[in-house]
C-alpha cells in the first residue's frame, strides 16, 4: 500500500445553518479498507455523499486517484463503486435484469456486460436465484444484491454505507466475509459503520466521526493507545431513578477516569478495573441500587469513543 487512491482534504458541508461534516481530512491508500466509525447522524454518509459526487462540498475538495469530486466527477465516477446505505434495486424485475440494466447505465455491453453480470452474481452468492424478482428476496438478498451492483464496473475503490443495517446475522456474515474477500483482491474499501466489532475486525485503518468532525484515525491499536492502559467496565442497575446521576458520583472516585449512563446502563473507565470495583460496589451498596449484570473488557474501539467523546458509541 503505496500511493494512495483517495485524499479527502478538509471537507465541509453545510445545510442552511446546519454544518453536517466539518474539515474531514483523510487518505486511502489502494488496497486498503478505510472505516469511518460513528453513530447515527455523524456525518458518515454526507462525507460518502461528497467522495462520490451525490453533493457538493461546501468547502474543500477530494481527489480520487487523482481527480478532484470538484472539478473531474464524470472521471471519477468511473472508477468507484457505490453501495448506498438505502436499496437502489427495482423490486418487480430478476436479480439479472436488475444488474443488466445498472451495467448498461454504467456503460457496460454485450458479451462483457454478460460476464460481469454473472461475476457479480457469483460475489454475491445469488447465481441460484437469478431469475427470481428481487420482491422475493429477503433484506440479507438485497444487500447482497445492492453490493452486486457497485461491482459491475470494476471499479478501483468501493464505498461502503453501513451496508449491514437490519438484516440476519448470517447474511450479514456473508456481506464482511465478501469486504474481505474484495480487499484481498486489491480493490480498497470505504466502508462505514455504527458497529465497532464491524470495524475491529475488517479494517487497516479507522476513522472515528462524531458531529461532522474526524475527532481520531489510526489502526485499532493506534486508536487503543489513546485511552493507554483503561479498563471499561459495564455495569447494568436496577432500581436506579437517576443514572446520570450515578454516573457523575462515580466519576469522584478516585479509581475511575470516565463515567456515562443512559437507561439503566453505565460505562466505567478505569486504570484497574479490580481495584474500581470495590469502590463501585460500596457505591450502589450505599443508595441500594442491584448491578444485574458485569462485565470488564480491555481497551477496544468503544473505549475509545467515550474517551474521545464522553459517551459511548450507540446508535
Amino acid at each position: 500500500m503505496s500511493d494512495f487512491i483517495l485524499k479527502a482534504q478538509d471537507l465541509y458541508k453545510k445545510f442552511d445553518d446546519f454544518e453536517a461534516v466539518s474539515g474531514v481530512s483523510f487518505e486511502i491508500a489502494s488496497g486498503e479498507i478505510y472505516s469511518l466509525l460513528g453513530p447515527n447522524g455523524a456525518g458518515k454518509t454526507t462525507t460518502i455523499s461528497m467522495l462520490t459526487g451525490l453533493l457538493s462540498p461546501t468547502s474543500g475538495d477530494a481527489h480520487l486517484n487523482g481527480f478532484s469530486v470538484r472539478k473531474d466527477v464524470n472521471r471519477v465516477k468511473e472508477i468507484i463503486g457505490v453501495v448506498p446505505q438505502e436499496i437502489a434495486l427495482y423490486p418487480t424485475i430478476t436479480a439479472r435484469e436488475n444488474l443488466s440494466f445498472w451495467g448498461k447505465m454504467q456503460g457496460l455491453r454485450g458479451k462483457h456486460l454478460a460476464l460481469r453480470v454473472d461475476a457479480a452474481l457469483e460475489v454475491a452468492g445469488l447465481v441460484d436465484r437469478a431469475k427470481d424478482r428481487v420482491e422475493t428476496f429477503s433484506g440479507g438478498m438485497k444487500r447482497r444484491l445492492n453490493i452486486a451492483v457497485g461491482l459491475l464496473h470494476e471499479p478501483k475503490i468501493i464505498f461502503m454505507d453501513e451496508p449491514t443495517v437490519g438484516i440476519d446475522p448470517q447474511s450479514r456474515r456473508r456481506i464482511l466475509d465478501t469486504v474481505k474477500s474484495l480487499n484481498e483482491q486489491g480493490m480498497a474499501v470505504l466502508y462505514t459503520t455504527h458497529y465497532m466489532e464491524e470495524a475491529e475486525e475488517l479494517s487497516d485503518r479507522i476513522g472515528i466521526i462524531d458531529h461532522g468532525k474526524l475527532i481520531a484515525q489510526g489502526s485499532q491499536d493506534e486508536l487503543t493507545k489513546l485511552v493507554g492502559e483503561l479498563d471499561t467496565i459495564q455495569l447494568d442497575v436496577d432500581y436506579i431513578e437517576n443514572i446520570e446521576h450515578c454516573a457523575e458520583e462515580l466519576f469522584k472516585l478516585p479509581e475511575v477516569e470516565n463515567a456515562f449512563g443512559e437507561n439503566g446502563h453505565l460505562i466505567i473507565q478505569a486504570r484497574d478495573a479490580n481495584n474500581a470495583l470495590a469502590g463501585v460496589v460500596a457505591y450502589f451498596n450505599r443508595i441500594e441500587g442491584k448491578i444485574s449484570s458485569l462485565k470488564i473488557q480491555e481497551p477496544n474501539l468503544e473505549a475509545v469513543f467515550l474517551h474521545l467523546t464522553g459517551r459511548a458509541l450507540r446508535d
